[in-house]
């Protein structure tokens, strides 16, 4: 039953994220986009707290969590086998000093699977880390339309990940992520006649950039009883920074419009970037530091703070330098826990709900105008047990965040958003002892 239930949570969300834009944001018109991945649902239900670990979910920000002692519950022979796999669907109201729209958009958020050897234990898998989605417009001084911005695309991450327990409560790990994918826009320029009338013909540029590069995360993370119920887990991960190699297209085309408004080229140059040093450039990921701590009893609840610190300051892409933008030093700050009324409840099965929620602030770096461009989310979450007798550790994880992005000072919007998050994280026993010849 659960296998099937695999195969059409990743065939629906398959097909509704080829269908829609994975993300609407204006501010993805900077950079490399939007931050897309921001940790697992579980994580994302509790501000985006990210210290916690257990055996049975995928913690993707610290790659210490993979390693571990075997299960006591499974007679000490292995810890189980996870697999993820996560989608998300989010409604944004945007708004200006003058106006507001509203806009969706449906993703594929991750899929991994985790593997214990041991004390060692390591995983692989594949998550969307930034996107692009946006279309924007400007108004020349008589009130027409003057330019018109498309954008679309994003980076990709698949890694693997090593974790191993050097002691008794302490472990060690290391992430090796190829980042990868592709972003594409275009600009139309409109020009008028001196009946203030659209000419024929417009002007348009399309660019395209290809990206790939290498990356590396290495974590740590502790956890030891302080009183005979109260455990202290902490975490810390360090991500250097690296480069993307960006393989660019540039050119200019006249276009008109058919009856439904769709841009068809009349006629196509393709830039010579190369000759400018421009065809093939390099994008700087920053620096990323974490850091936090939470006080818990085991399976009954936690609660934690964590902080996240980017040198975005440092991010640059000579292509496109004059977009209006600048970078500053990125942060983030997370608050959250669980709480479990009775894991082992056999007389109510909401006793054995993971009930979640957590507040996170963040400066994500990026200033418009002079404006910081700041983001606030309030989430709350459930973890529904759906295993079996034989592995009871496997759930549906469900997730709502409330927040909000941007500011309508200087002519900016203000995106409003609700996100909602789903995946499963279902457990297996693969390596057991035989108990007969």
């Amino acid at each position: 039953m659960i296998k099937k239930l695999v195969l059409v949570f990743i065939a629906l969300f398959a097909i509704q994220s080829y269908a829609q834009e994975t993300t609407s944001s204006p501010y993805s018109f900077y950079g490399i986009g939007t931050l897309k991945f921001k940790g697992s649902v579980e994580n994302v239900s509790m501000g985006g707290l990210s210290i916690y670990k257990d055996s049975i979910h995928v913690n993707f920000r610290n790659p210490a969590t993979y390693g571990g002692d075997n299960l006591k519950s499974f007679n000490n022979e292995s810890r189980p086998v996870k697999f993820a796999v996560s989608a998300s669907s989010t409604l944004t109201n945007l708004e200006t000093s003058t106006s507001e729209d509203r806009v969706s958009s449906t993703s594929f958020d991750y899929l991994a699977l985790s593997i214990p050897l041991g004390k060692l234990g390591f995983g692989f898998g594949l998550l969307p880390y930034t996107a692009v989605g946006y279309r924007l417009e400007t108004n020349n001084n008589e009130g027409n339309l003057d330019s018109r911005f498309n954008g679309e695309g994003g980076v990709n991450k698949a890694f693997l990940s090593f974790g191993y327990q050097l002691t008794e409560g302490l472990s060690v790990g290391i992430d090796a992520n190829y980042n990868f994918g592709n972003i594409q826009n275009n600009t139309v320029q409109f020009r008028y006649n001196d009946e203030n009338e659209p000419l024929a013909t417009q002007s348009q540029e399309t660019n395209r950039s290809d990206l790939s590069g290498v990356s590396f995360n290495i974590g740590l993370h502790y956890q030891r009883m302080i009183t005979n119920k109260l455990e202290l887990q902490s975490s810390f991960t360090y991500a250097p920074s690296s480069d993307i190699t960006s393989n660019n297209e540039r050119s200019f085309s006249n276009i008109t419009f058919n009856a439904s408004g769709t841009e068809v080229p009349i006629n196509t140059i393709e830039a010579d970037l190369a000759a400018s040093g421009l065809d093939k450039t390099d994008l700087n990921l920053p620096s990323r530091l974490s850091f936090g701590a939470g006080l818990g009893q085991p399976r009954k609840w936690f609660v934690g703070v964590e902080t996240t610190t980017q040198n975005t300051s440092e991010f640059s892409n000579i292509l496109f330098e004059n977009v209006g933008a600048t970078f500053e030093d990125a942060s983030t700050y997370s608050f959250g826990g669980f709480y479990i009324p009775k894991y082992n409840s056999f007389s109510s099965y909401w006793k054995r709900v993971v009930y979640r929620g957590g507040i996170r602030f963040e400066n994500t770096g990026l200033v418009v105008e002079n404006q910081s461009i700041d983001e606030f989310g309030i989430s709350f979450g459930v973890g529904l047990p759906v295993g079996t007798n034989r592995n009871p550790f496997s759930n549906t994880n469900i997730g709502i965040e409330i927040g909000q992005r941007g500011t309508t000072n200087a002519n900016l919007i203000q995106e409003n958003f609700f996100k909602f998050n789903i995946s499963l994280s279902l457990n297996d026993r693969w390596f057991q002892k035989r108990k007969f010849d």
